[in-house]
């Protein structure tokens, strides 16, 4: 390619990505499609519908509560990843649905919570059966299929019945071959199929839907009519978002600040690289906006911070490509040449460790439920992007440049030699450094579980979203907008409860607000009630208090600690046979455990409230850390293979380290600056989000460069000793 092609080509380059800039921010019709403000936005940044169902039922055991809450919870989530449901006192069950302002629409897709029964003669005084009712059916779900005669569509509905289910279901088919099994809904037939065969295997299909949505609408009626028991709602509205429009704007402004000094960043240390890998990052975060749009992903404020931090972590593979050019360029390699031999040295070390990040991603995705699902989302949309734009659009750009006639070593820069640190002859101090900030942080909060501290009840600081805690719906005299009452109003209730978690949403087309706390007593409540009424014209009649239980249930808890045991585990294998070696595996989940304990001990000294950001933040601290380490044993690998490598074992280690110590630190002040940036002009959630993961950031920092190598070091001298392939040790 000549000079001239080469401009024409990086000038097309450039309206590319202009193009999908221009997309993402106004969208490709009058419509707005493909615009990033028509992402859907979660409940605490643009609200949604509220509908509370109340038990029709006189009489019933906690044990059917607890059984269609759960149910109403799963149905709530196959709405939206970011649903919220949570009870209200003992008999009633509130779901709300993330950025929605139609309550009858979301009404029809969550479905009537009614009686469903499978009935044989229906109608027929003396000889109706009831056979089968909707908690013996575990799912329902629409499916297609092709006619075999006609290659026409067929619509069906599959259905999935207990144990229990199952045996009756196979004895009423058996008994009415050629008849009808009525589906009947709150007294209501919504399918009639005849049985054709006697079914057994707990599993049956309904055909005869005309349409997808049709036979969707009826699956929909079934699962959400297998409930223990009946219930009808009592009232619906829209509620405003819990943070206010302040919440978008500062992290928005927060994403721009981090990526203007990140590219800055880039240029002034790489220079020709840099500036291929600003726009690549550019692309990165075009493209990131248009993947949320089009796959219909729910964003809160984890959503974005998450998208923000990613920015900084894209960065990464960029640094190891680079670093590779210019140890390339040191060893008197032509351009050219190195930048090919550069991005083919740095593929594996970003292959695997986005690889291993994706696995997490994609185990939580299945595994998990709810927001940790929404999360796993993101996170798998950021990595498969940013492997993308590192390793293509950033080879292309750079390519382009070069034949632009940016073809001078100097232009690239050139790697000086490294003086070799001797981190293993330090490995006493810097294993000791992190076991002392442990055993600090586990003395406090042991402490703070008795009372020692400011006469703290917990270990941790759970909020309401966790633990629960009481709802007070409040109407007011004047129409308070959601950013008067963040700013004016809720630090006064912050006072008083001397506590900072407290959660509000404003009821859209009313003056009433959602206010919900954790569990206060009555001096409190009293005092709160007082002030509100004193000061910002609550009208005291007009006050409406319940318990609410929490919305993070304790099943999505324990389903969270299952999916991230087994990522942890799945990434552990992954390791190992991309590695070969136990010891790179044990050493990187040590490491990852240093990380997410001191994180988890920072909550707990700090007395940082511990909500739905808690399971985001050390989700992050999972795939950024796992990543940092790869890094450190892709390079020991990479000397290990090579048969002219003349090293002992302590030079093979530290100057691995010191190899990739360069890209330690970039990787870790971009991401940190874009965490930072969070950080100081967020608002206060956020604030609570950003300031734990710029502690993982650190501690990730810290054990890839100090204790993982070392580590790994520590074992494999054990395995030398039993006729291992390392290199000997001199002395």
């Amino acid at each position: 390619m000549n000079k001239k092609k080469g401009i024409i080509c990086f000038i097309l380059s450039i309206i590319l990505i202009a193009g999908l800039c221009f997309v993402a921010a106004f969208g490709i019709n009058s419509e707005g499609r493909g615009k990033a403000e028509n992402i859907i936005q979660g409940l605490d940044l643009k609200g949604g519908v509220s509908i509370t169902f109340e038990v029709v039922d006189e009489e019933f055991s906690e044990e059917d509560f607890d059984d269609t809450f759960k149910k109403m919870e799963k149905r709530a989530y196959e709405l939206s990843d970011e649903a919220s449901v949570y009870k209200e006192g003992n008999d009633r069950i509130t779901v709300e649905i993330p950025g929605q302002d139609d309550i009858q629409a979301v009404k029809e897709k969550l479905g009537k919570p009614g009686s469903l029964q499978f009935v044989t003669n229906y109608g027929v005084e003396g000889v109706e059966k009831i056979w089968l009712e909707g908690d013996d059916i575990e799912d329902a779900q629409p499916l297609t299929t092709k006619n075999k005669d006609t290659n026409a569509n067929q619509y069906l509905v599959s259905l999935r019945f207990t144990d229990d289910g199952a045996k009756i279901f196979e004895e009423v088919t058996g008994e009415f071959i050629g008849q009808i099994i009525y589906v009947v809904y709150d007294g209501e037939i919504i399918s009639n199929p005849v049985v054709s065969t006697k079914i057994s295997g707990g599993e049956a299909t309904i055909s005869g839907q005309k349409s997808y949505e049709e036979a969707e609408e009826l699956a929909s009626m079934i699962r959400i009519g297998s409930l223990k028991l009946d219930l009808e709602e009592i009232s619906s509205k829209v509620v405003g978002a819990k943070l206010g429009e302040d919440a978008i704007s500062t992290s928005l402004l927060a994403g721009v600040i981090g990526i203007a000094i990140i590219i800055v960043f880039m240029i002034v240390t790489y220079r020709v690289p840099g500036m291929a890998a600003g726009l690549s990052l550019i692309a990165y975060t075009a493209m990131s906006l248009l993947a949320l749009n089009g796959f219909d992903i729910t964003l809160t404020l984890p959503g974005i911070a998450g998208v923000i931090l990613s920015i900084g972590m894209a960065v990464d593979a960029n640094v190891i490509i680079f670093v590779r050019i210019k140890e390339e360029l040191a060893e008197g390699v032509e351009v050219k040449d190195a930048i090919k031999t550069g991005f083919g040295k740095a593929t594996s070390a970003i292959v695997d460790g986005n690889v291993t990040t994706l696995i997490a991603s994609v185990i939580l995705m299945y595994m998990g439920t709810g927001p940790i699902q929404g999360f796993a989302k993101t996170l798998a949309f950021g990595i498969v992007i940013s492997m993308m734009t590192s390793m293509v659009i950033t080879r292309i750009l750079l390519y382009l440049l070069y034949y632009m006639g940016f073809n001078k070593a100097s232009m690239y820069g050139v790697q000086k030699k490294r003086k070799v640190i001797d981190f293993v002859g330090k490995k006493g101090i810097l294993f000791a450094i992190p076991a002392l900030l442990m055993a600090a942080g586990i003395v406090v909060t042991v402490l703070n579980s008795q009372g020692a501290i400011d006469d703290r009840e917990s270990a941790f600081n759970f909020s309401v979203e966790f633990q629960g805690g009481v709802s007070t719906t409040v109407e007011f005299e004047e129409n308070y907008t959601i950013a008067e009452f963040n700013d004016n109003i809720l630090p006064e209730i912050q006072k008083i409860t001397g506590d900072g978690d407290v959660l509000a949403n404003a009821v859209d087309g009313t003056n009433e607000f959602v206010i919900r706390t954790k569990e206060l007593d009555i001096e409190t409540q009293e005092a709160i009630r007082s002030m509100l009424v004193e000061k910002f014209g609550a009208m005291e009649e007009k006050f409406d208090e319940v318990s609410v239980s929490a919305t993070v249930s304790e099943e999505m808890g324990k389903n969270a600690i299952v999916a991230t045991l087994l990522a942890v585990g799945c990434m552990l294998i992954y390791i190992f046979f991309r590695f070969r070696d136990i010891r790179f595996a044990a050493s990187a989940i040590i490491a990852l455990v240093h990380d997410i304990v001191l994180v988890i001990l920072f909550y707990a000294v700090s007395w940082t409230t511990v909500g739905n950001t808690f399971i985001a933040c050390i989700l992050t601290i999972l795939g950024y850390s796992i990543n940092a380490t790869i890094v450190v044993f892709d390079r020991i690998r990479e000397k290990l293979r090579n048969p002219n490598y003349k090293g002992d074992a302590k030079e093979l280690v530290n100057s691995s380290i010191s190899d990739t110590l360069t890209r330690s630190i970039y990787t870790s002040l971009t991401t940190f600056v874009t965490v930072a940036a969070l950080y100081i002009l967020g608002v206060t959630s956020m604030k609570e989000f950003a300031l734990p993961l710029i502690v993982g950031i650190v501690a990730g920092a810290y054990s890839s460069v100090c204790i993982s190598g070392t580590l790994w070091y520590v074992l494999a001298r054990k395995k030398h000793a039993a006729g291992g392939y390392i290199p000997k040790d001199e002395d």
